[in-house]
């Protein structure tokens, strides 16, 4: 997931109760909550390094524990250090530190499990991905949710209230208006409606004072409808891949060909919308599956065939290249085209299928191309 859902997920976490553990608890549970994305800093050693390292040790169970021990111990340290300094007690209890970032840091590989980008657990010592595939990396309705019950609980006194006034513009435009643009985010019309309908709700709640009957139990409620909002995005899922596996599998065997692998993906905002991508001997295709819809037999699906003769050679002098070593041990379903004469090279485009597509000229982290040299006995050929 996204940084917003994770700084709300620690910041509804302490107004939920782990905030009274400790003084600067509230803190804590913000950095925590975001800790395992320390790994950003690999972006200074250019992208291909940044996609080696990301959702890497940080995000394993090795290293999400680790920074839930160290991040208390510095808070303490520093408090502790300033307390010796100016000559009082610390006012930092270890303890409740301990517990509250234990807890949080938690939250974050979960989080990030949910979505298809996925994470590797159980590094260094297994570098296999596991994939979630319940929830699109930006959901509109945990923002709204977390985001509500954060805001009804915090938003007391001028810079609060401004900051989240401003927070709640620029992600309702986001929503509401980006959509309206010919290259915006295809954001179903009832989320949009949802929003508004939603944001209505919590000015109306904050006038009434919500907040000052309820308390805590607000950040609970919205902390607990995450695990049922899950709950339910599990059960489309399943029946997602139930129905992308039936008509997969029918597609395959116009083709002579069986599904070896398949995976249902979740789409922006749209529960019923499944970007969907299956494997077989000979190919990988992708299609979209509405569960809305009665049915009926796939529809344009977009299929790469599995290189074979001459460009299989090519790919496989291209897979040395350590750029596309990382990309390939990062993709998913990874997919390939080649372009050019073999008068000198061939150009060999890798993509992920699950974000994208070969293109040439691709430069985005889900793509690569790959110069490769033509063999001299296939140039004098194609010379002649």
């Amino acid at each position: 997931m996204e940084n917003v859902t994770h700084s709300l997920v620690g910041l509804a976490a302490a107004k939920a109760g782990l905030e009274r553990l400790s003084p600067g608890a509230t803190a804590l549970c913000i950095l925590a909550a975001n800790a395992p994305d320390a790994d950003v800093v690999m972006t200074f050693w250019g992208r291909w390094v940044y996609l080696h390292h990301h959702r890497g040790i940080t995000h394993s169970i090795l290293g999400t524990l680790s920074l839930a021990l160290l991040l208390p111990l510095l808070f303490y340290g520093v408090e502790k250090l300033f307390a010796l300094v100016r000559g009082r007690p610390s006012r930092f209890r270890l303890r409740g530190l301990l517990i509250a970032s234990l807890l949080v840091t938690a939250t974050h590989p979960l989080l990030d499990w949910t979505n298809n980008y996925g994470v590797r657990p159980f590094l260094p010592w297994n570098g296999h991905w596991y994939y979630g595939d319940l929830v699109f990396i930006v959901d509109p309705c945990l923002w709204l949710v977390l985001g509500g019950a954060c805001f009804l609980l915090t938003a007391r006194g001028l810079w609060r209230t401004g900051f989240w006034t401003i927070f709640g513009l620029a992600l309702s435009s986001a929503i509401i208006l980006l959509p309206l643009r010919a290259s915006g985010p295809p954001i179903p019309i009832f989320v949009r409606v949802g929003w508004v309908v939603g944001i209505v709700a919590l000015l109306l709640a904050r006038f009434s004072h919500l907040e000052k009957r309820w308390g805590s139990r607000i950040a609970v409620a919205a902390l607990s409808f995450v695990l049922i909002y899950w709950g339910a995005l599990a059960v489309m899922h399943s029946r997602a891949v139930f129905e992308a596996s039936s008509l997969a599998g029918d597609f395959a065997a116009t083709r002579g060909e069986k599904v070896l692998r398949l995976a249902a993906m979740p789409s922006l905002a749209d529960p019923t919308l499944w970007r969907c991508v299956a494997e077989t001997e000979r190919a990988t295709f992708l299609f979209n599956l509405n569960l809305n819809g009665k049915g009926e037999p796939l529809r344009d699906v977009i299929l790469y065939e599995k290189p074979s003769g001459e460009e299989a050679r090519a790919v496989s002098e291209a897979s040395r290249d350590e750029r596309a070593r990382i990309f390939l041990d990062f993709a998913r379903f990874p997919v390939v085209e080649t372009r050019g004469d073999c008068l000198t090279e061939t150009f060999v485009q890798f993509a992920d299928l699950r974000y994208t597509e070969p293109r040439a000229g691709a430069r985005g982290t889900f793509s690569l191309e790959v110069p490769v040299e033509c063999p001299p006995e296939a140039a004098r050929i194609t010379e002649k």
